[in-house]
């Protein structure tokens, strides 16, 4: 059974950083693609940042290049998302994502999801 678990969100100030990770199980991650996306109150879910787990090729939506990184752990099957000078804009639930999409940034070939884990950033 595939598994995707999201932790490490939280409530955080503008400009505070924030580091999510995502455990992963059940399947052999190195042959897919591993995104981020997120969904704010009142819009529809986003895409964030992908990692090609076996390239390491990373992937992002322009709003967050230079701020976030994606980065994958192959021996704790785990991928992180740090979050660097957060800003209210950034606050939503945040889904990790795994599958081989044709397109990186929409979610039709992601075939599992994790549950979504809380960023909320104060002004």
């Amino acid at each position: 059974q595939v598994q995707l678990v999201e932790s490490g969100g939280g409530l955080v100030q503008a400009g505070d950083s924030l580091r999510l990770s995502c455990a992963a199980s059940g399947r052999t991650f190195s042959r897919f693609v591993m995104g981020w996306f997120r969904q704010a109150p009142g819009k529809e879910r986003e895409f964030v940042a992908a990692i090609s787990w076996s390239g390491g090729a990373t992937y992002y939506t322009d709003s967050v290049k230079g701020r976030f990184t994606i980065s994958g752990d192959d021996a704790k099957n785990t991928v992180y998302l740090q979050m660097n000078s957060l800003k209210p804009e950034d606050t939503a639930v945040y889904y990790c994502a795994s599958g081989i999409p044709a397109i990186l940034h929409t979610e039709q070939g992601y075939d599992y999801w994790g549950q979504g884990t809380q960023v909320t950033v104060s002004s």
